[in-house]
């Protein structure tokens, strides 16, 4: 006998939103004094090194990535959790793409990431 799982509902996350989930998994379990599992302690100790936007301001970004031609939302959410920070960075973002983005267009994403993140962080060719 086999048992199958079935994918009930799939949405994209962004470091910085699974860390508020994780954050309100941690009070709640720490509310009923319940200890946590290796898993969850690693997850969100990765979470609180990596997320550098609050949630707000990621899905934001997320959301004005996605208006742009050649960002579709798994890409999105991907350049939210990089924050690449050069072409560079950005084109490996990019490197298993059946296409390839001008450099005008690498610059054009960078500039709105310059907009959520130190712009002496950011490098464009124009910079």
């Amino acid at each position: 006998m086999t048992i199958f799982k079935e994918i009930v509902d799939e949405e994209y996350l962004s470091v910085s939103e699974t860390k508020e989930l994780l954050e309100d998994l941690e009070v709640e379990r720490a509310a009923e004094d319940r200890e946590m599992h290796y898993v969850l302690a690693r997850s969100i100790e990765h979470v609180n090194t990596f997320a550098e936007l609050d949630a707000g301001e990621a899905q934001e970004l997320v959301d004005r990535l996605q208006e742009l031609e050649k960002v579709d939302e798994a890409t999105a959410y991907k350049v939210v959790d990089l924050l690449p920070r050069d072409r560079d960075e950005l084109r490996s973002v990019y490197a298993q793409e059946r296409y390839s983005l001008s450099g005008e267009e690498l610059d054009e994403i960078l500039r709105l990431l310059a907009e959520y993140v130190s712009v002496s962080e950011i490098e464009t060719e124009t910079a």
